[in-house]
């Protein structure tokens, strides 16, 4: 470390003070002041020099925790992360041996990181939901709660398990809805190269030939013609373009407020074939975590919390809200869920068979057959879904393209008869 001139010196003044007095054998104690002066100076850069070290230690620590803050991974990392921990914890292996394991396999740098950082705040003592709610962009609220639940039942294997099912079936619903997109959006591409290239290039020069015979346009020429100047005009496409930039931006600051998630999910709720998917997902997910708690034996009410935590959604969460307090006030699971606003979510028959799982004492095993159903119902209605996505993008794309097209060929049909004159 490099100290400062004047400290050269000061520390240059007190040896030769204490070197002369030591030699003459003058002033004794005055030499020892003078040497432990200098420790004392010693000992003190050394002190700043430490905390210094430990401050820029401290301040690159905070850069990396808040950079994982920020991280995301994978899903397929995610669930290959819930399967491993699963298996483990259901081995017998400790889960912070268990967390250890899998951080020495990871490969990804970052998600080998937050592991790490999660087993070091179990091993001082800090609960497992608590490390993974450090890391929000990777484990959500959901993964959360029923870590949370799991922790309090002492069944985190069989709920990591369900989480590892649950997130499997999310990403191939992802994988299949991204197959299927795949086609129409190349056919979405070519089709707008394609078009720019015949409104660009091709157009101007009928355009031409026209106006120097005085002849006009067809009138759907006309439109396209007006549209492409808007398209060519630099100063209408910034003010286009920003104004579309600050309506997104006002739009994706409106969503988080309560007003906004509102609107946003009674739209997710209540749009034809897409609403019918999301209501029974949430309602598969929904069964499908109090089957495995009660039959674990957590309490019913800690069940609906962890439902409610899981749905992300303002209806659903609504209702579960409500079902807790019913719950609270002496009804029944079947009878709180039919008073309850939003009740309308939940079919007929789900009531009934819940409350015929209530009667006989079965619950747990009534939900689970619930969410087989559901599940089912869920992956036939998503099948259905991707195979009218293709067809139905072709014929919107075929559409416009077919509209271009002939506005841009009727004055090829044309031309003759404008030459002509």
């Amino acid at each position: 470390m490099t100290i400062p001139v004047t400290k050269k010196a000061e520390e240059f003044g007190f040896l030769k003070k204490a070197d002369k007095s030591l030699h003459t054998g003058e002033n004794h104690e005055h030499g020892a002041e003078s040497f432990g002066s200098y420790k004392n100076l010693e000992a003190d850069l050394s002190n700043r020099a430490l905390k210094k070290y430990m401050g820029n230690r401290l301040e690159k620590g905070l850069r990396a925790n808040s950079s994982l803050y920020r991280a995301k991974i994978k899903p397929a990392q995610l669930i290959l992360f819930t399967t491993q921990l699963s298996v483990m914890l259901d081995s017998g292996v400790v889960l912070s041996d268990a967390l250890d394991a899998i951080a020495e396999q990871a490969e990804h740098v970052t998600f080998k990181a937050i592991i790490t950082n999660v087993a070091e705040n179990v091993k001082s003592g800090e609960n497992f939901s608590k490390a993974l709610a450090e890391y929000p962009k990777v484990f959500n609220a959901m993964f959360i709660s029923m870590v949370r639940a799991s922790e309090a039942s002492g069944t985190m294997a069989e709920m990591l398990d369900v989480l590892s099912s649950y997130l499997n079936f999310e990403s191939e619903t992802r994988k299949r809805i991204k197959g299927a997109l795949t086609y129409p959006f190349i056919m979405a591409l070519m089709a707008v190269a394609a078009t720019g290239t015949l409104m660009f290039f091709v157009l101007p020069r009928f355009m031409g030939i026209y106006e120097a015979k005085g002849a006009s346009l067809p009138k759907l020429t006309q439109v396209l013609v007006s549209f492409s100047k808007i398209l060519g005009n630099f100063e209408i496409m910034t003010v286009i373009v920003t104004t579309l930039i600050t309506a997104s931006i006002g739009l994706y600051y409106w969503a988080g407020t309560v007003s906004g998630m509102r609107v946003i999910d009674y739209i997710k709720i209540h749009t034809p074939v897409i609403g019918t998917m999301f209501v029974d997902t949430v309602v598969t997910r929904s069964m499908r975590i109090m089957a495995t708690m009660v039959n674990t034996g957590v309490n019913l009410l800690d069940s609906i919390h962890v439902m409610q935590g899981s749905c992300q959604n303002y209806y659903f969460q609504r209702l579960w809200q409500g079902v807790d307090e019913k719950i609270r006030d002496g009804y029944q699971l079947s009878e709180s869920i039919l008073i309850s606003p939003g009740s309308e979510l939940i079919a007929p028959g789900i009531l009934q068979m819940l409350r015929a799982g209530e009667k006989s004492g079965k619950l747990g095993e009534v939900c689970d057959k619930v969410s087989i159903f559901y599940e089912k119902k869920l992956e036939a209605t998503i099948r259905n879904v991707m195979a009218l996505i293709e067809p139905v993008m072709i014929t919107i794309l075929g559409s416009i393209i077919g509209t271009i097209a002939i506005a841009l060929l009727l004055p090829v049909f044309r031309i003759s008869t404008v030459i002509s004159h």
